[in-house]
């Protein structure tokens, strides 16, 4: 039986990332496309799956892992940030044979606990959906009270791996505009209260 080949959208789509990151996974060789006779890259099915963590033999982890990445400003994003982020990431489950079932990727700030995408993690985690999730870094998931975060996880048999335990320096401009965003919040909140005030 011939295995299915798949073009680069259908690629991208199927693991969430954009032509750029494949390009780099291509030059990596961590992912080789093969050439139709009409000159057309396609990729194989297996090797997308592999990428993806999903089980293709015994060797492969039968953990249900959840990915999710972070960035707060979709200037970030457009500078690719949360792509190489996703990479990086994703690498570190394909190293470990994780079982891949889930990929978040988020633009938010990490003081933001209304995230969409955060949502759907928990939904995951409370109905017992995963036991793993791999983030970059515990502030990917919150700035503050990791701890309590990781608690509630822990209650559902869910493990939260940090690939990196030291925040890296690239995230420090990103903490200070998360700080003024929620002073920016704070105050204006403040001022709406006196408003509220002055007007009873």
């Amino acid at each position: 039986m011939t295995e299915r080949l798949l073009t680069t959208t259908e690629t991208c789509e199927k693991l969430g990332v954009s032509r750029w990151t494949l390009l780099k996974w291509e030059e990596s060789e961590e992912l080789i496309p093969v050439k139709t006779k009409g000159g057309h890259r396609r990729f194989r099915e297996s090797d997308v799956l592999r990428i993806m963590g999903v089980a293709t033999n015994t060797t492969t982890n039968l953990e249900v892992v959840a990915v999710y990445t972070r960035v707060s400003s979709h200037d970030q994003k457009q500078k690719g940030d949360l792509d190489r982020q996703k990479v990086r990431v994703l690498e570190h489950c394909l190293k470990n044979k994780y079982n891949v079932e889930h990929i978040f990727t988020e633009v938010g700030s990490g003081m933001n606990d209304n995230r969409s995408k955060l949502k759907r993690l928990f939904h995951l985690v409370r109905s017992h959906l995963i036991n793993r999730v791999v983030v970059e870094h515990k502030d990917r998931l919150t700035r503050f009270n990791f701890a309590y975060l990781q608690t509630f996880f822990s209650s559902h048999g869910v493990v939260i791996e940090c690939i990196e335990e030291v925040l890296p320096k690239s995230y420090e401009a990103e903490l200070v505009e998360d700080i003024i965003s929620l002073m920016a919040s704070m105050s204006a909140r403040s001022l709406k209260d006196v408003r509220a005030t002055d007007i009873s």
